[in-house]
């Protein structure tokens, strides 16, 4: 799955800017131009991320990178755990009642929510009923947000 582009070199330790960045964490693997590197920085702002990857320790090692994607596993998801990307675009249902349509997943303090329309529904058991990634559906109990 596409977690950006490498955009320009950023210093001289192998840092660069990342363009339409997601799910990029310390720590994380990504593909970089088809090699399986290790995320050891994450800076800057959410629109204009800053990574250095493991393996990558220059400005040139990161100018030879620009303009390639940069792809992460599918396999490091765990039971009861969602690409965030894979929930933006769901229709979210109260039983048979349309709620809405994901936006996308907003991090809190306490947890992530959904984004749809103006509300924010928590990611907790007692918000969400299920979710069905592949008939594109979230039911969620709306009495929980009263």
């Amino acid at each position: 799955m596409p977690a950006g582009r490498v955009g320009r070199p950023h210093g001289l330790d192998g840092s660069f800017h990342v363009a339409g960045a997601r799910d990029l964490v310390v720590g994380g693997s990504v593909l970089a131009d088809g090699v399986s590197r290790v995320i050891e920085r994450v800076a800057g702002t959410p629109e204009r991320p800053i990574v250095r990857l493991s393996g990558v320790a220059s400005r040139s090692e990161a100018e030879a990178l620009r303009g390639s994607w940069l792809l992460v596993p599918r396999g490091e998801l765990e039971e009861g755990e969602f690409w965030a990307s894979d929930l933006e675009g769901c229709t979210v249902v109260d039983g048979s009642r349309v709620v809405g349509v994901v936006s996308r997943m907003v991090a809190l303090p306490s947890c992530e929510a959904l984004e749809v329309g103006d509300l924010l529904i928590p990611m907790v058991r007692d918000a969400i009923r299920s979710i069905d990634v592949d008939a594109r559906r979230i039911d969620v109990d709306m009495g929980f947000l009263e």
